[in-house]
């Protein structure tokens, strides 16, 4: 459920991200209007609560995947949710690119594509990582949440058994889980930032 919408997320997150940064003023392709909207998009997707988005997506949910409960259906609202989270954090990471960089590249004729790819994505790629490590560990917590409404994983689990039949040690071993797996995400993504800054 976290990897699928994590991978969903990083796509779309990144392609909405370096749309804001084209579309800006002083981008490669200034729109204000198409920039406004986006920002919008994201500031309202940003803004909506997870479990009231799990609800009000349903509709869509059930379209997409036949159904409303289980895994499948959780990926939904959990990709809605975070690709506004994870544009916001891959626009910061591209407008930390040294302008002087991408001035040089155009210079030289490279075009809007291979810029946005040769010089933005690659100069940005620890801080898009550092990015996608946050998000993944905010999917972590949404899908804990996403047990509410039987989305299935360790918060279903922990919802069922630790709180509906009082099994403490249910709770606590979920919320240990939860823990290691989050420590684990977080050191993963520290150690290819590194790696990728010192490139």
């Amino acid at each position: 459920m976290v990897w699928v919408s994590a991978v969903l997320t990083a796509l779309g997150g990144l392609a909405l991200g370096v749309l804001l940064v084209l579309t800006d003023r002083g981008g490669l392709a200034p729109s204000a209007p198409v920039n406004r909207v986006l920002g919008l998009v994201v500031n309202i997707g940003r803004s909506l609560p997870f479990i009231i988005l799990m609800i009000a997506v349903i509709p869509l949910t059930r379209a997409l995947v036949g159904t409303t409960i289980g895994t499948a259906a959780a990926i939904v609202p959990l990709t809605i949710g975070a690709i506004p989270f994870y544009a916001r954090l891959a626009e910061t990471a591209l407008r930390e690119v040294d302008p002087g960089v991408v001035a040089a590249a155009r210079a030289m004729g490279a075009s809007r594509r291979q810029i946005v790819g040769k010089v933005l994505l690659r100069e940005a790629r620890p801080g898009l990582v550092a990015g996608m490590t946050v998000t993944v560990i905010t999917l972590v917590g949404y899908s804990a949440m996403a047990g509410a409404i039987g989305g299935g994983g360790l918060g279903d689990l922990a919802i069922r058994y630790g709180y509906l039949r009082f099994e403490t040690g249910t709770m606590i071993a979920c919320v240990a889980v939860l823990i290691v797996l989050v420590q684990v995400i977080q050191m993963l993504g520290d150690l290819v930032v590194r790696r990728l800054s010192h490139k």
